[in-house]
């Protein structure tokens, strides 16, 4: 089997499908196909699969940077939809090529058991597949927009009652994900030809249902009230409570297989984290699923963007978020009064956790530079913070500019199933030391820090959370998420199920540099940065950030750099988006989610 899904020669095979698929909310008439043409054999059910990957496996540029509008980035080019501006007539996702993807894996469960000749352990595996898929593409939405209409078989373009329905609840349609989930997590094959192959497998299913049931019972949990209504939580279907212990049951079944370890080679410490996410080859001995891309045949911008002031947005680490890494002793960083003085070769010196320089530049970071390995430091016409993302780039200025960078990226990684199984078991309050030495504590150690039992809560990460939490065992569950899993496309989804979507509106803050002063950036104290008002002198080896020039950046009280581009709000409505009104237009009985009215 290839290794690259994205080699996968689907579009043969599955294109005449999406041809057919009506356009429900226009209703133009299908081209009929007869499922006997496409489902013939084994190798049509492949094929049909493998257009799902193709289709709908997440870019590289949402599993890179899709977590740009979360607390802990700074960027430029903010969303509108942050500025209490957006409304109904803004918001797009509703179209007929938004619900395509449903149509086609409703067309798929439908037919697919007419296949001859397949046995029924195949069958249920494909269903399985496709019931993977309804469930992915069907989160996605209750995310975006909460309660949607929920279609488990492709519908007619004469249906008018289907076409034009309104919304089924949330707790209907989450209900309706849990029980596809349920199905592809016992009947996905576990069987070596599925495993490890690029295609989904009872790993990914089970994998991808406890990322489901965290979100959904936690969201619940947090959200006293549906926020599509504003009525209060019926709980006719599942409780919170329920959705953790299938998020716990799921994480259980992967973590029990054995198959899966957090790699861990001390010799390697400085290198191994990054390694995950900066290789061609992917080790699936630590990675469920990947997006996989091999040199000179199938490759992305990432190194591009994370290092131009034009083609990406600058993103950046917030030094908020920075605080939180630990030192590798297991020490609090912010315990230190002095924390909030160091400067930037301090805060980042080689006695905190080694992922941060496997993160961001570091005053010892490297790369290939004219064909020599020689030391980087940030570029601020990159970085609006000082704080440098490099997690997923390759090393090697000559990418900096072209769409060449071929290291694979993960979709779903085994550190995720540890951290959902912490963080479920936390919030039912069943978290033990046990658990923790399973979880939090292999992730530390594979860090260099020391994975000791956390004595009390962390009064930095109380703050950091608004206050809404204070149990130590879920403040460091969470520290410990935000930081194995950062810009991994999971951060403002946690943000929205914990009820934090106001964190965002904090200022972007940076490195400590008082005015007029220089800022050494790296050990050797040759490459330095000064914040002026003015620009009087100009050194070689200093980067000036001049204030009369950009009005978009500052000192604090605390003499940090602040970058505010566009002031950000946030509203309790912007948990949902709104319904197009585009589609309400079309379909009157669709209703408005309530606060958005």
């Amino acid at each position: 089997m290839k290794r690259n899904i994205l080699k996968y020669t689907l579009l043969i095979g599955l294109g005449p499908v999406i041809m057919s698929c009506s356009d429900f909310l226009e209703k133009t008439s299908p081209s009929k196909i007869l499922a006997d043409e496409w489902f013939y054999n084994e190798n049509s059910l492949v094929t049909y699969a493998n257009g799902f990957l193709n289709s709908y496996t997440p870019s590289v540029a949402s599993l890179t940077y899709g977590d740009g509008d979360a607390d802990y980035v700074a960027r430029i080019s903010q969303s509108s939809f942050f500025t209490d501006s957006w409304t109904p007539n803004d918001q797009t996702g509703w179209s007929n090529s938004d619900w395509k993807g449903i149509y086609n894996v409703n067309y798929f469960l439908k037919h697919m058991r007419e296949t001859p000749g397949v046995d029924d352990e195949t069958l249920n595996h494909y269903e399985g597949v496709g019931r993977f898929w309804r469930a992915w593409l069907y989160f996605e939405k209750v995310k975006t927009f909460g309660a949607v209409p929920w279609y488990s078989e492709p519908i007619d373009p004469e249906d008018n009652e289907q076409l034009y329905k309104t919304q089924d609840s949330r707790e209907y349609v989450m209900h309706q994900i849990l029980e596809d989930l349920k199905y592809a997590a016992e009947y996905c094959s576990i069987d070596s030809k599925y495993v490890n192959h690029g295609v989904i497998n009872g790993y990914i299913a089970n994998a991808f249902k406890a990322r489901v049931c965290l979100y959904e019972g936690t969201y619940r949990k947090y959200h006293t009230v549906d926020p599509s209504t504003q009525k209060a939580w019926t709980n006719e279907y599942e409780t919170p409570e329920d959705f953790l212990r299938e998020c716990i049951e799921s994480c259980n079944f992967v973590m029990g297989s054995n198959l899966y370890h957090i790699v861990d080679d001390a010799a390697n410490l400085n290198t191994q984290y990054r390694k995950i996410f900066t290789t061609e080859q992917v080790d699936y001995s630590e990675i469920l699923w990947a997006r996989e891309y091999i040199n000179g045949v199938a490759m992305h911008p990432t190194t591009w963007y994370f290092n131009s002031s034009t083609a990406g947005s600058c993103w950046s680490m917030t030094k908020d978020f920075l605080n939180t890494y630990l030192n590798k002793d297991g020490s609090r960083y912010t315990d230190d009064p002095g924390y909030k003085t160091r400067t930037y070769t301090e805060e980042l010196s080689a006695d905190r956790d080694a992922r941060i320089a496997q993160t961001i530049i570091t005053p010892t970071y490297t790369k290939l530079q004219n064909g020599v390995m020689s030391e980087a430091v940030p570029n601020f016409n990159v970085t609006r913070t000082g704080y440098q993302i490099i997690k997923f780039n390759l090393d090697d200025s000559s990418l900096e500019s072209t769409s060449t960078s071929y290291n694979s990226i993960p979709v779903m990684r085994y550190a995720e199933v540890l951290l959902n199984y912490a963080e479920a078991k936390a919030e039912l309050g069943e978290f033990t030391e046990t658990d923790w030495n399973s979880t939090i504590a292999i992730l530390r150690k594979r860090a260099g820090v020391n994975p000791a039992v956390p004595a009390d809560s962390d009064p930095y990460l109380i703050q950091y959370f608004d206050n809404t939490v204070s149990d130590k065992w879920l403040l460091e569950i969470r520290r410990e998420r935000g930081i194995e899993l950062y810009m991994e496309n999971l951060r403002y989804q946690d943000l929205m199920r914990w009820h934090l979507g106001h964190l965002i509106e904090r200022p972007w803050r940076g490195i400590y540099c008082p005015l007029g002063t220089s800022q050494a950036l790296n050990d050797g104290g040759t490459k330095f940065v000064s914040i002026v008002e003015l620009q009087t002198e100009a050194d070689a080896n200093t980067q000036y950030l001049v204030l009369s020039d950009n009005p978009y950046i500052s000192l604090d009280a605390d003499n940090c750099l602040v970058f505010e581009q566009i002031k950000r709000v946030w509203s309790e409505k912007m948990y949902l988006r709104p319904i197009p009104q585009s589609a309400i237009d079309i379909n009157n009985n669709l209703k408005q989610n309530v606060l958005w009215q």
